[in-house]
């Protein structure tokens, strides 16, 4: 793992779903279904969440930095090289 690299993805949130899981990545743009819904936060905090977990690394490490309040987001991951993430989300162990 690098230290310094860091990750820039752009997700579709699809909030309400009936599980949390990757639904396919699409022109680059990776589907994230969640069960949380899009109120106050809830589907933001779940995504973090999600991927820490899938990703195996501390949600302090992902962060949103454009699209708080839309479907599509854009997230910086703070330790993963690009091939990584993409390795981890797709193909999780």
């Amino acid at each position: 793992m690098e230290a310094d690299a860091n990750t820039t993805l752009q997700i579709k949130v699809l909030p309400r779903s009936s599980r949390n899981d990757i639904a396919g990545k699409e022109n680059d743009i990776y589907r994230i279904k969640l069960t949380a819904p899009a109120v106050e936060g809830k589907a933001n905090k779940a995504l973090l969440s999600f991927l820490a977990k899938r990703l195996g690394i501390p949600k302090t490490q992902i962060e949103i930095f454009s699209g708080e309040r839309s479907r599509t987001k854009s997230v910086r991951i703070q330790g993963l090289a690009p091939d990584d993430v993409e390795a981890r989300l797709i193909h999780p162990s």
